[in-house]
């Protein structure tokens, strides 16, 4: 009998990718589709639910073309969490653009809710604070803005979902499921008693008929149908990005750190069976759920961290491709007073900023384009520590291990910046596929590839690990600058 392959389908937010994994994690096939931008207004985003159906659909057959299809034993999916679709019941098509994670134009309704003193109720129940981060908002908004959605959603003809949700939804024609930590980033969904809340539903105004049943992260999804693939294919796993990053990296036991860096950066800790109430504004969310049991994480969002380098490159034309940045920030000696806070659609964890934008503090006529490239990735590593000294502060953990993946954890000057900042040994894998990896994992426990999360921790390993090695009092400095940067930003400074 051939061994078993995964296919994991990474419905990211500025590319579709599809990944081949044999049992040992090693990726036999990796294809990228990228889709379009939208920014119709000032911080709003969004995508084409149609781009990313069909960038799905072709970077799976593609990767798919390049194995042993046949071996191929089930699929498991990680998603951009939080951004949210609304579709016809009949046929599948959506009424909307896809609303994206980052877009902030339902931030005055938030804070309406607020100032209404519904924040602590909200917090209580999902572990998330009040901000149109979520997809609660998102929801009402699609619903008050498209002619009629509102009465048709009431009257069941329509569903909403996040990406996982839509791509199942068409994969297998018309399954309308989603799986538990993906629902319990919408402000919707109570992560203690595992289910959708009528009080929650109430307060954001959304109809409880638009919303899928939810699975386990490893449970049965469904078939995608012959029609994609050549032949039916399970799907047998179905997690958030950030969560599948969690089970890739291996972090199954509480105080295990990981931290992902694309578009932006995501911190999780693990903090076991229990549910640990953040003081430090992180926020409390599911790590996973197997077999109905529920695994709880802290977690730390940045908005905005692979988006800065992008828009030094694709905007100002700083340099041609990623592959410059390295000979770049080793010209510079420091940073010449030179900081970046990238703002661009507000601030997230441990501030919560929605109005804040983004600022380069400290220019002077000799600011070369290579400080500035060095500003946005030192602007990386700031922000994972102020997640980081909050996430000490609320679990009393040293937290002195931190794993990191994605594309930006390629650059080993910002892992070794990263290391100093943080006061923290960072430990690199060999393949920073964690996401997709992870996505494959919660598959193969559905399928009975693997007998338990021991089997997937026994295969990890660091490729290389970054210890604090800089000045402390160099270092100190550096970290005063950002945080007085960080004050003329924002808006809601006290």
């Amino acid at each position: 009998m051939s061994t078993p392959l995964f296919l994991a389908i990474d419905a990211g937010t500025t590319s579709s990718r599809a990944l081949v994994f044999d049992r040992a994690g090693t990726p036999l096939a990796v294809r990228r589709r990228a889709f379009a931008q939208h920014y119709p207004h000032d911080g709003w985003v969004e995508h084409d639910p149609e781009e990313i159906w069909q960038t799905t659909l072709a970077a799976c057959r593609e990767a798919l073309a390049q194995v042993d299809g046949g071996a191929v034993a089930a699929i498991g999916i990680a998603n951009q969490r939080e951004t949210t679709l609304v579709w016809e019941r009949d046929g599948g098509a959506a009424i909307y653009p896809a609303i994206v994670w980052q877009d902030r134009r339902t931030a005055p309704r938030c804070e309406e809710l607020q100032r209404d003193g519904l924040a602590e109720t909200v917090r209580a129940k999902t572990g998330l604070v009040l901000d149109a981060y979520f997809s609660a908002t998102k929801i009402a908004w699609i619903l008050d803005h498209v002619d009629g959605a509102r009465a048709r959603a009431e009257a069941g003809e329509l569903a909403f979902g996040t990406v996982d949700s839509f791509l199942l939804w068409r994969l297998t024609g018309g399954r309308h499921l989603t799986d538990a930590t993906n629902a319990g980033r919408t402000l919707l969904f109570d992560i203690h008693k595992q289910r959708w809340d009528d009080e929650l539903t109430a307060i954001f105004d959304v109809p409880a008929a638009l919303l899928p049943e939810v699975r386990d992260c490893a449970d049965d999804f469904g078939v995608a149908g012959a029609q994609h693939f050549g032949r039916e294919i399970r799907i047998g796993g179905v997690a958030g990005d950030q969560h599948a990053a969690l089970v890739g990296q291996a972090c199954f036991a509480p105080g295990m750190l990981k931290s992902t860096y694309g578009t932006g950066c995501f911190a999780l800790l693990n903090c076991g069976a229990q549910a640990a109430a953040s003081k430090n504004r992180l926020l409390t969310t599911l790590a996973y759920r197997l077999d109905g049991r529920a695994t709880y994480a802290l977690e730390g969002s940045i908005f905005n961290a692979g988006t800065a380098v992008q828009w030094l490159r694709d905007d100002l034309g700083l340099f041609a491709d990623n592959r410059a940045i390295d000979a770049l920030v080793a010209s510079t000696a420091g940073n010449a007073g030179v900081y970046f806070v990238p703002a661009f659609t507000g601030l997230g964890a441990p501030h919560w900023d929605a109005r804040a934008r983004a600022a380069i503090l400290g220019l002077t006529r000799d600011t070369s384009k290579a400080q500035l490239v060095r500003a946005a990735l030192e602007a990386v590593c700031y922000q994972t520590r102020d997640l980081l000294q909050a996430m000490r502060a609320d679990s009393g953990r040293e937290i002195a291990v931190l794993r990191v993946d994605g594309g930006m954890a390629v650059n080993d000057w910002l892992l070794q910046f990263l290391a100093d900042v943080a006061a923290a040994e960072v430990q690199r894998p060999p393949a920073l596929e964690s996401t997709a990896w992870g996505a494959a994992c919660l598959a193969g426990l559905q399928c009975g590839a693997f007998d338990s999360l021991d089997d997937i921790s026994e295969a990890w390993r660091a490729e290389r690990t970054f210890q604090p090695c800089g000045d402390d009092a160099a270092t100190s400095a550096a970290i005063a600058g950002w945080e007085e940067a960080l004050r003329r930003v924002k808006t809601n400074a006290e």
